[in-house]
């Protein structure tokens, strides 16, 4: 699989999962927490779920426990490269 998720499609994910707005520009702004946007662990969880269905395959372990959004995308990223 050769898609990396976006902040774009982060954005999204967030709102649909975790029902909170947030705007891409926001996400990558450079020390924006997911604290600060009043994400948690568990909408991540959420998020997780959805990509590795959407994906078919995991994603690495603990991506729900990131600080920020580029954490996150880091870890998504990497695992659908690298099949983790």
């Amino acid at each position: 699989m050769n898609h990396r998720l976006t902040h774009a499609e982060l954005a999204e994910l967030i709102r649909a999962r975790a029902g909170i707005a947030v705007s891409p520009e926001h996400l990558e702004a450079p020390g924006a927490t997911f604290e600060e946007f009043g994400v948690d662990s568990l909408a991540l969880l959420g998020i997780v779920g959805e990509l590795e269905n959407r994906f078919g395959s995991p994603i690495a372990s603990g991506a729900e426990m990131s600080k920020t959004p580029q954490d996150f995308l880091d870890a998504v990223n990497s695992s659908v490269k690298t099949g983790a």
